[in-house]
């Protein structure tokens, strides 16, 4: 299930909304303004923080950009730590990810970063001490990435990066329930880099760079050393699952690789069961990364995985390294 259709314009349903809309835009305007007059203490954890988020609901690509700073960070000597809230785990306390750990016990995006990022990655509700447990436990750390958290005003922030769907934007532009953005689309102006994953709309901001996902491998599920081209599946009944924010960026993906897949999209988060995937009887599925996760534990020699991997703009990484230097 996508994000609901009325997001992308202002129509009669959206209009409905606007009294709850009100209501949620005074609240967030409230914590801002509580933030900026220090009414809310932000708290920082000692090494600099970099906050990878959204101001929209709905997936734009923070993981994948994360995953990329943390290998960008490594090749450059430095000892990243990834925080996440852990959506849809299982606990609230601050805990660490081991590679093998559940999704319902950490959420579906911490358990991929867990795998891929090669650094410690740890969950909990409150971002502050988040980052502190994970700096005991890991004291050369010396930059923390915070994969989503642009609203988690208590956690203090030295660099600031709000992703942003290509294809969709910022939707009809309203807040929460009326459109799909978390804040005024004015917070991007305080924002250190707009990157916007997908179709070149950087002109619309002045510190806005282009990323890309790209991906032509597949990883199985069952087998994960084993990895295949598009053209595995040629001539192949494929069928296309994803419960992510946009299930269609990643068909669009897979119709660029050339494969003619059936699409079938669940809800973002969306908890996988054997029976979910029992619809394709023999045929091949393939997935997201994330939707991998939760779908390992049952898969078959018949489950692929793509393998998608960030390309932001250079600048991006000249940008944090600058940052950093000065902190």
């Amino acid at each position: 299930m996508a994000t609901p259709t009325y997001w992308q314009q202002r129509g009669a349903f959206a209009l409905l909304l606007l009294p709850l809309t009100a209501l949620f835009a005074a609240v967030a305007a409230l914590r801002r303004a509580a933030w900026r007059h220090g009414l809310i203490k932000a708290q920082h954890p000692g090494v600099p923080v970099i906050i990878v988020g959204n101001i929209s609901a709905g997936g734009t690509g923070k993981t994948p950009l994360t995953l990329w700073l943390a290998q960008f960070l490594q090749q450059q000597g430095k000892y990243p730590g990834i925080i996440s809230r852990g959506y849809g785990a299982s606990a609230t306390n601050p805990r660490v990810v081991t590679t093998d750990g559940k999704p319902e016990d950490y959420g579906d995006e911490p358990c991929l970063m867990a795998q891929r990022a090669g650094c410690p990655v740890w969950v909990g509700t409150d971002r502050v001490a988040v980052a502190r447990a994970l700096l005991e436990a890991h004291p050369q750390t010396d930059v923390i990435l915070s994969d989503d958290g642009l609203q988690h005003y208590r956690l203090a922030r030295d660099f600031e990066i709000a992703v942003i769907d290509g294809a969709r934007g910022l939707g009809n532009g309203w807040l929460l329930p009326s459109g799909p953005l978390r804040e005024p689309s004015a917070r991007l102006n305080d924002v250190d880099a707009v990157v916007i994953n997908g179709r070149d709309e950087t002109r619309a901001w002045p510190q806005a760079l282009a990323m890309q996902l790209d991906g032509n491998r597949f990883r199985n599920l069952l087998h994960p050393e084993q990895t295949v081209s598009s053209e595995h599946f040629r001539g192949k009944r494929v069928h296309a699952i994803a419960g992510i924010g946009n299930p269609q960026r990643f068909f669009a993906q897979l119709g660029r690789l050339g494969l003619s897949c059936m699409p079938r999209a669940f809800a973002d988060h969306h908890a996988y069961t054997a029976q979910d995937l029992a619809f394709a009887g023999n045929d091949e599925i393939v997935m997201t990364e994330k939707d991998a996760v939760k779908c390992a534990a049952f898969a078959t020699a018949r489950h692929w995985a793509l393998i998608v991997n960030a390309e932001p703009d250079p600048r991006l990484g000249e940008m944090i390294l600058a940052r950093l230097a000065e902190t």
